[in-house]
């Protein structure tokens, strides 16, 4: 029996044992505190110290440290810079498993943060019940699945009386669902790989590019008066209706989505960079014209879109031009420009489809069964600081992205021991591995 055969007869033998783990990471909820309504303790630190005492069991080198966003001031207009976000008792964490020079090295990479459980489940949130075959649980998906999978391959490869060649190095970051900050203090902090496994899920997919996303708020300007009176024109003081004007923009800017939908594709991408609006916030009472309407929106673009600090300003000045443009075919709305507060640019990146290491993703995911399929994934992730300090980077892991955030979150079981196999057959065919 092979080096292979023995890694992978562990994991059809402990099979339990690895979904029993992601059960645990699960029952610890580590909502990215962003998401509370109040300030509250996060219980980000409690699963951190969790994994650190799982990879020091396996003899990893650990080090803990909160990000201090002062530190990182010579980011400012980067990805994942943030002034004055505040870490106290939200750790990142480093495991590393020295290797030796004849190997290359391996960083498995993931964050631990979840957002809010929200309503509408049927199950608890944050028991890890499994239900015909899926582990259900806010981050099953997004993506302490993939967080699991990564560690337990590891612990397969040592388990079965192997040790790396090559330095792998298990990093898990707080802070990715509200802008990567704990993604940028993580390669700040010098830790660096001649490649890099970003376990976010796939759906066992081998995912060689993100995109970028921009959340963006427009206020939208009226002037309020009684709903129920007769109003004189606007230049002499009558009311205007900034839901109205509101209405106007959002048609606006379903014409741009047409024109994106045809210039900003990729062809590892099912579906094209568009404006999304997911939120509205309009008036203040049933009698009164709105004085002032928001329009909450979700934009999407592309890595060949990045400006020079490697995000969205491009694509920032292009959705300030367009609506400067659209204002000025309304008289109001020439006059009263609406403005854009920029919330959230979470970069993207992209590693070249044919690079050694991509490829040898593809035939790992072939060698256990898998297509071996490459896409890219629509949303962002965490992918863009390793790949802006030059290490190549797929994304990989179990779950369906479509269902993270989702009420009833699930991940189908099998998925997560098929990327276990995965992970553990990367480690052999990329670092190498040698007798303990």
């Amino acid at each position: 029996m092979n080096q292979e055969q023995q890694i992978m007869r562990w994991i059809d033998g402990h099979q339990e044992e690895i979904i029993d783990f992601l059960r645990q990471l699960i029952r610890i909820p580590s909502v990215n505190p962003w998401f509370f309504e109040e300030p509250g303790p996060s219980k980000e630190k409690d699963l951190q110290e969790f994994l650190a005492g799982k990879l020091s069991g396996l003899g990893a080198r650990i080090e803990q440290w909160e990000p201090v966003a002062d530190e990182l001031k010579q980011y400012e207009g980067m990805a994942g810079y943030y002034p004055g976000r505040d870490f106290t008792g939200r750790p990142n964490l480093a495991a590393t498993f020295e290797g030796e020079a004849a190997g290359k090295s391996l960083l498995l990479f993931g964050h631990i943060d979840v957002v809010m459980a929200g309503s509408k489940w049927t199950v608890d949130p944050f028991e890890g019940q499994i239900i015909d075959g899926n582990m259900y649980g806010r981050g099953t998906v997004d993506m302490k699945g993939g967080v699991a999978a990564m560690i337990m391959a590891v612990e397969a490869v040592l388990r079965s009386g192997f040790k790396p060649k090559g330095s792998v190095i298990v990093g898990t970051v707080v802070d990715e669902e509200a802008g990567g900050m704990g993604a940028l203090d993580f390669i700040h902090h010098g830790y660096r790989a001649d490649a890099c496994i970003l376990t976010e899920p796939t759906s066992l997919t081998i995912a060689p590019l993100c995109r970028g996303i921009l959340w963006g708020k427009i206020k939208v300007q009226g002037r309020s008066g009684h709903i129920e009176m007769p109003q004189a024109d606007w230049k002499d003081g009558g009311a205007v209706d900034a839901i109205k004007k509101a209405r106007y923009l959002l048609d606006e800017i379903d014409r741009l989505n047409e024109d994106w939908a045809v210039r900003k594709t990729h062809p590892y991408l099912s579906i094209p960079c568009q404006v999304h609006v997911a939120q509205l916030k309009a008036g203040e009472y049933p009698t009164s014209f709105a004085n002032e309407a928001e329009i909450v929106f979700n934009a999407q673009y592309l890595p060949s879109e990045r400006d020079d600090k490697l995000v969205g300003g491009h694509v920032k000045k292009e959705l300030i031009d367009f609506l400067m443009q659209a204002a000025q075919a309304d008289p109001w709305l020439s006059e009263h420009p609406p403005e854009i507060e920029w919330l959230v640019d979470a970069d993207c990146a992209e590693t070249d489809a044919d690079h050694p290491f991509v490829q040898t993703c593809v035939h790992s995911l072939q060698a256990i069964g898998e297509s071996g399929k490459i896409e890219g994934l629509g949303f962002h992730t965490d992918m863009g600081w390793p790949v802006n300090v030059g290490i190549p980077t797929v994304n990989f892991g179990p779950g369906d992205p479509s269902l993270a955030h989702h009420s009833d979150e699930f991940t189908p079981v099998e998925e997560v021991i098929q990327a276990v196999k995965m992970i553990a057959k990367t480690i052999i065919d990329w670092c190498g591995v040698e007798e303990a």
